[in-house]
């Protein structure tokens, strides 16, 4: 062993797709006071794990069919990308539901 190097491993992170479902196809236009405070959490928590590189994007899918919302997300495995889906204020007190899947990356996002 070289001096100096470390030999701790680490994990190769993943891309997961994250669809964010909520109550019910119009909520972006009649969520109460309480779902709207809820909603603003949801948006912090997302911006914080952004700002430290974990989440890519993200955003609400405006589908005539009713609003829902997707992130991508940086995860070693699907454990973790469920762990960091399930923190989301609005997934832990039940308002809103996730589906997780691994994704491929074909155009990574540019850094300039």
């Amino acid at each position: 062993m070289l001096l100096g190097m470390s030999t701790s491993v680490v994990p190769v992170k993943k891309a997961w797709f994250i669809r964010l479902i909520p109550p019910r196809p119009t909520f972006d236009k009649d969520f109460n006071e309480a779902e709207g405070k809820l909603m603003e959490e949801h948006f912090l928590y997302w911006k914080d794990l952004s700002a430290k590189g974990i989440c890519q994007f993200g955003g609400p899918v405006l589908d005539a069919r009713g609003v829902y919302g997707v992130l991508a997300i940086w995860a070693a495995n699907e454990t973790e990308a469920r762990a960091l889906a399930s923190a989301d204020p609005s997934v832990k007190t039940g308002v809103n539901r996730i589906e997780i899947a691994e994704m491929r990356v074909a155009f990574p996002p540019r850094t300039s």
